[in-house]
């Protein structure tokens, strides 16, 4: 079976051969021997009891399955460490001017750097290193554990060891000190004092009992060359049987649901129990903290990115998936970082040691305020300042304040030069001085005409009070006519809007009585004041 030279069979001697192999299969025949004596499992395939026919093997063999091209001067043997090969008294030529070794130089010494070298003192001179050099192969360069001791790993487990007794008696101590503290506490008790008082003794004596019987149930017991072959451990105990099972927690059939085949409760069993008293919180509770949340974003991450076209899948490259997410964390962490510093430099930071500017200390108040979609205020009593909607403080033509900071005899204009002509140029105090010129002349002529003409003082006091642009202060004017004057200046302006509301039958009349033109004066649109709108 294990032969690899195939020779031409004929169809007897192959059904001979298989014959063979199934009695060998099956124990009726004596298994088949290699050229070292051993025998051959009849139980292993063909195509590995086979050998390659480059090998030219005449007997049956299985040395093709072994490691056949080994060194024979390969060896696992490890580096002397700490070996010493000779004691100088004097120091030699070449050695280490530091500690007077000839295996190193200066600069490779290990040893403390001395104030006087070896090399001028001639004392304490150290011994030479054993050197050693082995030709490793591919898999002893690349092998950590190679040189390692096993036998030294017992200082690991002696110095748990020792943690943990020097833990249990602590623990035994404090158990032992509480039961007499208590007591001495129960000492003054007469009516329960027999009964407690032996309860109590028997408590501090089975505390103070040895713990080797204690310590039975967590002991390992190991069996080494088994049957099977290897090592294993077998525990005596593996627990205490007190914990409880967790579709036992809670009877009630309409409590949490407990999946016997999956042997999973992702509710919690007990919600109203105290949550520092349980232990189990339900299956949801574990898998929505710690690392399983932090792979569920992992496996979203992976999504998206497989949908927006990035090769990567989390089950075929899962180690790519979690490098592409850590990336893709940082990235984000630095856009975070980068967008703050950019706010931060343009708004600045408050939380600095730096004083907060005036304006913004008297800007601020602790009152709510509520605002529509007009920004008008709906809720809250903080004093705004009205604002137009014109652009506001803008100031042109060489003037030094707006227009509308300027008002007299019904009129707008600029405060600089108290000009009343929109986008005209600033001429500033000069203006000024020439238009209170201009205006005394004017004056002078109108006292010079007035007292030139010769007419009714009463006329013209009712042309002022009726047409004029000053309304004397003794004008009284009647409620009621003041009133119907009112209604009858809304009908005129519907009138004007509509034109199909004129009547045919219109009269007009040149006689104006003040009750008419003060009507006039309330319901007339000033197209100059930029206030108009709110009106």
């Amino acid at each position: 079976m294990a032969t690899a030279s195939v020779a031409f069979k004929s169809r007897e001697d192959h059904r001979k051969q298989i014959e063979l192999e199934e009695a060998r299969k099956a124990g009726l025949a004596p298994a088949e021997v290699d050229e070292d004596g051993k025998e051959i499992n009849p139980h292993i395939p063909q195509y590995m009891s086979s050998a390659p026919w480059y090998l030219n093997s005449e007997k049956p063999s299985l040395k093709h399955q072994r490691k056949w091209k080994s060194d024979p001067n390969y060896t696992k043997s490890w580096y002397d460490r700490g070996a010493k090969i000779y004691q100088a008294e004097k120091y030699r030529k070449g050695a280490c001017q530091n500690c007077g070794a000839m295996t190193h130089t200066a600069k490779a010494c290990m040893d403390r750097p001395r104030k006087i070298g070896a090399k001028y003192t001639n004392k304490n001179i150290a011994p030479d290193e054993k050197i050693e050099s082995f030709e490793l192969d591919y898999d002893g360069k690349r092998d950590r554990w190679n040189g390692y001791d096993p036998s030294t790993y017992h200082r690991v487990v002696d110095l748990y060891e020792a943690k943990e007794d020097a833990r249990k008696k602590y623990l035994k101590e404090q158990q032992i000190k509480k039961l007499e503290e208590k007591n001495n506490n129960q000492e003054g008790d007469d009516a329960t004092s027999d009964g407690d008082e032996e309860d109590d003794g028997l408590r501090v004596d089975e505390a103070k009992v040895d713990e080797s019987r204690q310590m039975d149930f967590a002991k390992v017991e190991k069996r080494v060359r088994t049957t099977g072959g290897g090592s294993t451990g077998t525990v005596r105990n593996l627990r205490i049987r007190e914990d409880t099972a967790k579709y036992l927690l809670n009877l009630d059939i309409n409590s949490a649901h407990y999946d016997p085949k999956t042997r999973s409760m992702r509710e919690d069993p007990l919600p109203d129990a105290d949550p520092n008293d349980k232990f189990y919180l339900g299956d949801n509770q574990y898998r929505n903290s710690g690392q399983a949340l932090e792979f569920k974003q992992m496996n979203i991450h992976s999504w998206e990115a497989f949908d927006k076209g990035q090769d990567m899948h989390m089950q075929a490259a899962p180690s790519q998936a979690e490098l592409l997410y850590k990336n893709f964390k940082v990235a984000k962490d630095k856009l975070k970082t980068h967008t703050k510093d950019t706010i931060m430099e343009k708004y600045g930071n408050a939380s600095t040691e730096d004083e907060i500017p005036m304006e913004l200390l008297l800007g601020q108040s602790e009152r709510q305020v509520e605002y529509d979609r007009a920004g008008r205020i709906i809720k809250g009593q903080e004093v705004i300042l009205p604002k137009s909607k014109y652009e506001e403080d803008v100031l042109a033509n060489n003037h030094t304040t707006v227009w509308g900071s300027w008002w007299r005899d019904h009129q707008w204009g600029y405060r600089c030069c108290q000009q009343t002509i929109r986008n005209s140029y600033c001429t500033g105090s000069a203006g000024i001085e020439a238009a209170e010129a201009s205006l005394d002349l004017m004056k002078a002529n109108i006292a010079r005409k007035e007292a030139c003409e010769e007419s009714p003082k009463k006329v013209e006091e009712k042309k002022m009070a009726a047409w004029g642009t000053d309304v004397p202060e003794d004008l009284e004017l009647n409620e009621e006519a003041l009133a119907n004057a009112l209604k009858k200046e809304d009908e005129r302006k519907r009138e004007e809007k509509d034109e199909r509301k004129r009547k045919y039958n219109v009269k007009y009349t040149n006689d104006v009585t003040p009750e008419e033109m003060e009507a006039y004066r309330m319901k007339r649109v000033h197209h100059e004041d930029p206030m108009k709108d709110f009106m």
